[in-house]
């Protein structure tokens, strides 16, 4: 087989209407078998393999498909177990599988965390000491067969050995990763030769580690690593990097004996010149140039002035065309968008039109005039877009020149502040506080759907909210909280609930891209200036508070993860974006505080998540993105108190930027990695307010007091009493009422017998 023009490193998993997700959630629930499960997945990957093979991908990726996290597979295969799980070794089942994912009556689950700068959530390894690696699973290459089978050929997916040992974590100082390495290559060689067996001509291993800034050490692994690799057979090896540039580590990806080397040319177009200064011998190379973070329409005639540069340096023959990372971070189709808006639709693509693009820009490797119907037709497309009158709003530009530097800085500093909030607030020593949502129980997506879809009225719709609303009150008065919420039953998401009431955005039905295990997002579509019509929160907070006496957190997201989780526009820089969203955020929040509300948290979870992954675009970045937390959230007074949080992050390269942002409480996920990310806290000896999450809320385990008790000992080894607020890691919406009930009673039992034994 030549090698094909048209490639593609990975498809989205949950399927079109969400099919995996619903499979996955009905078997955890015991409502269906694991056979009806894996009858579902194999449905779905048939349909993925067919879809992109029909559409030009002559070898579309296998072993892209998972039940949960593609990281999490690579850890079962391997072996890396930890022994909390019981695994009696041989194959791991798929109860051990989903207990290492989502925890367990005895054991608690695995750390996530992001996967690089995006918005999916990986499974983190854990290497343990004694751990005994070898290869358990024949997935991948029973997948390939699946695919053969069905007449299609494809091209194996693997996470590359050095990426998988550097993003997972040494439980023991006795661990050490080159050992690790050395450990799981014998099962790598092993895989590698199981696919050469089976025919697989090409295997792309993803190195996405290469993109970032990597020590000597890191280097060296790299080298160690593939020499041995190269030693056995193996398909030919196709080595992916995406989402950033390889810069000087170009030279170290040309040395590793791959066959082909896939470049990001979406985030670092600039290194197509660089490779092409090289000296690359044969090797083949897959141009990352249909963006698969993001749903525009590519400009195929820019695009393919890229194709041709590639073209006259390494030959058509060793050029291929794809996406720039895996489509998992993309929607499935746009043809299911019956509902949008006609004239911004024709300005985008999701995943199955990117593969459209892909076979379009493919043919133009050797028949440039071939596809000039096409070309007219983006061309076309891309104008319309371009001279639309519904993208720029003067008044926002207007507002974003007044922005003063006096804009984004608190009246007085915190320990100030402090003392005022006190007599405000009256709350106790520890105060116990929660994220913010509450169980989104079926009666609530019932009714929401019900209220979207015309069939029930908007009043009867209010009163069926404030009925949860009044519910939610009470149970928290019951349990004993100090700092309540309203529950957030109004909302679908945290970030689309606001995208639908500013200007500036647009909602598909189906745009679902997949954050971890079953849970799926909708982002918004950013498409033209942001602005704020109306309030949009005032409504629900106002009538919690008449309910209690006790105070009420407003809750709201923050302008930087607005920005993040939803797909943003590409005309200007995400930075302006980012101002106009916060200007629409300080209305609110001056807004909430004008009637009366008096804690008000501006959630960012997602503020370490867009650290650029070089760290000489960090200080730019921190720069602009804390400048649209300060505006968002400076123009109240001293007494108001201001929350934030931030979860599944590693705070110690952004401390101070977090200093910087002057929240009076900030509240981060701390459970899972048992109170490790307070270290940072200490380092810089963080004076405000922290509540680190004592209850993993993404496990649908109960915490036992005594769990949680030992937690906030560990805290109180950092923190001050004074600093230190009770919380679970991050917002309830996703657990039931029953499991809420307990964990919140037996949170609140804890914080009670802590502030006896503590001098405050």
């Amino acid at each position: 087989m030549t090698f094909p023009k048209a490639g593609n490193l990975g498809f989205p998993r949950m399927g079109a209407k969400r099919e995996l997700k619903f499979a996955l959630e009905s078997f955890w629930s015991g409502k269906s078998s694991e056979a009806e499960l894996r009858q579902v997945a194999r449905a779905l990957r048939t349909a993925h393999w067919t879809m992109q093979h029909e559409a030009g991908i002559a070898t579309p990726p296998s072993n892209d498909f998972s039940f949960y996290d593609h990281v999490l597979d690579l850890a079962v295969m391997l072996g890396a177990v930890p022994k909390r799980f019981g695994h009696p070794g041989g194959e791991v089942s798929l109860s051990t599988y989903f207990a290492m994912a989502r925890g367990a009556a005895n054991a608690t689950a695995m750390e996530m965390t992001k996967w690089l700068d995006t918005n999916y959530h990986y499974v983190v390894p854990e290497f343990e000491p004694g751990m005994r690696y070898e290869l358990l699973s024949a997935k991948v290459v029973e997948e390939y067969q699946e695919a053969k089978a069905l007449g299609v050929e494809t091209r194996p997916v693997l996470l590359g050995p050095v990426s998988f040992v550097l993003l997972g974590k040494t439980t023991d100082v006795s661990v050490v990763r080159g050992d690790v390495l050395r450990a799981i290559l014998p099962a790598y060689t092993e895989l590698l030769k199981r696919l050469h067996d089976a025919g697989a001509e090409w295997v792309q291993v993803d190195e996405p580690c290469l993109v970032l800034d990597l020590s000597d050490e890191a280097k060296t692994l790299y080298r160690e690593a593939y020499a041995v690799l190269r030693e056995g057979a193996s398909p030919k090896v196709m080595l992916a990097t995406y989402f950033g540039d390889l810069a000087e580590n170009m030279d170290l990806a040309l040395s590793l004996g791959a066959a082909g080397l896939h470049i990001d040319l979406i985030r670092a177009p600039q290194q197509l010149a660089a490779l092409a200064a090289k000296q690359t011998g044969e090797l083949c190379v897959s141009l990352g140039l249909i963006d698969g973070r993001n749903v525009w329409r590519t400009n195929l005639r820019h695009a393919l002035a890229a194709v041709e540069t590639a073209v006259k340096a390494f030959g058509s023959g060793r050029v291929q065309v794809a996406g720039s990372c895996s489509l998992l971070h993309a929607p499935v189709d746009l043809d299911f968008e019956t509902k949008m808006d006609a004239e911004i639709r024709s300005w985008m693509a999701f995943a199955k039109q990117k593969l459209g693009e892909i076979a379009v820009l493919a043919r133009g490797v050797e028949d440039r005039a071939g596809i000039e119907v096409e070309l007219a037709a983006n061309d076309a497309v891309l104008a319309t877009r371009r001279s639309s009158s519904r993208i720029h709003r003067e008044e926002v530009t207007q507002r974003l020149e007044a922005v003063e530097s006096s804009m984004l800085e608190r009246y007085s500093p915190h320990a100030v502040r402090a003392k005022l909030q006190d007599e405000e607030l009256h709350l106790p020593p520890l105060p116990t506080t929660t994220i913010g949502s509450f169980p989104q129980t079926p009666e609530v997506r019932k009714n929401r759907a019900a209220f979207r879809a015309g069939k029930l009225d908007e009043k009867s719709y209010e009163q069926f909210l404030e009925e949860e609303i009044a519910r939610c009150i009470r149970f928290q008065e019951t349990a004993g909280l100090d700092l309540l919420v309203h529950g957030e039953f109004e909302r679908n998401d945290m970030v689309e609930y606001f995208g639908e009431q500013l200007g500036g955005f647009l909602f598909s039905e189906n745009g679902w891209v997949q954050s971890y295990g079953s849970r799926c997002v909708k982002p918004p579509i950013i498409f033209g200036d942001v602005y704020r019509p109306k309030p949009m929160t005032v409504r629900w907070s106002t009538y919690a508070q008449s309910l209690t006496s006790r105070p009420v957190k407003g809750m709201l997201t923050g302008p930087v993860t607005i920005l993040q989780w939803s797909f943003v526009r590409d005309d200007q820089p995400r930075a302006e974006t980012c101002r106009q969203i916060a200007l629409a955020i300080r209305d609110e929040v001056r807004d909430l505080e004008a009637v009366g509300v008096r804690a008000i948290q501006i959630d960012e979870p997602a503020i370490r998540e867009g650290l650029p992954l070089r760290r000489a675009d960090w200080p730019l970045y921190l720069a602009w993105s804390v400048d649209a937390f300060k505006l968002a959230s400076s123009g109240v007074s001293d007494r108001t108190q201001i929350h934030t949080h931030m979860c599944y992050s590693e705070f110690n390269d952004i401390m101070d930027a977090i200093v910087r942002m002057d929240a009076d409480v900030i509240s981060i996920e701390c459970s899972r990695s048992r109170m490790e990310l307070l270290e940072a806290f200490e380092r810089v000896q963080y004076p405000n307010g922290i509540g680190p999450g004592v209850y993993d809320i993404h496990s649908p385990r109960v915490p036992a007091e005594v769990e949680m008790e030992e937690l906030l000992h560990r805290a109180l080894k950092v923190l001050t009493p004074r600093q230190l607020w009770i919380n679970p890691d991050c917002g309830l919406k996703t657990r039931g009422w029953a499991e809420v009930g307990l964990a919140l009673t037996g949170m609140v039992e804890t914080a009670k017998r802590m502030r006896l034994s503590i001098a405050v």
